[in-house]
């Protein structure tokens, strides 16, 4: 259930927040970063490679990867964010701490609760 739920994170962030610009925040993000005439197609690249994530997350295919690749990119997405747009995020500076909570229930959903599935797999 867990591991639909984080897939789910990433989907909707990459397919209606993103390549449906349903949150245009993301896409000014994006160009705060990046520079307006890259924000667009950026954000799509953004998005599609979020949507790619979720079918990752939920072919359980190299789940250990996965959870370490999700853990690095939200760190550093958010660290970009945290030091050079704070003002556009919905929480400022606070987001960080939404952050930190997703990074955790990533790893505990790989390393400490599919543990078990790890050790019968062997």
């Amino acid at each position: 259930m867990l591991t639909i739920a984080i897939a789910l994170v990433w989907l909707v962030n990459g397919f209606l927040c993103k390549l449906l610009n349903w949150v245009p925040r993301h896409q000014l993000i994006v160009s705060r970063i990046l520079g307006e005439e890259h924000a667009y197609i950026a954000t799509k690249i953004i998005g599609i490679l979020e949507i790619l994530m979720s079918i990752w997350v939920l072919s359980n295919i190299k789940s250990r990867w996965c959870a370490i690749t999700q853990i690095i990119i939200v760190a550093i997405m958010n660290s970009i964010e945290f030091f050079l747009v704070p003002e556009i995020l919905l929480f400022g500076k606070s987001n960080a701490i939404l952050a930190a909570i997703l990074i955790v229930i990533i790893f505990l959903n790989e390393f400490v609760l599919n543990r078990a599935n790890h050790k019968r797999s062997i």
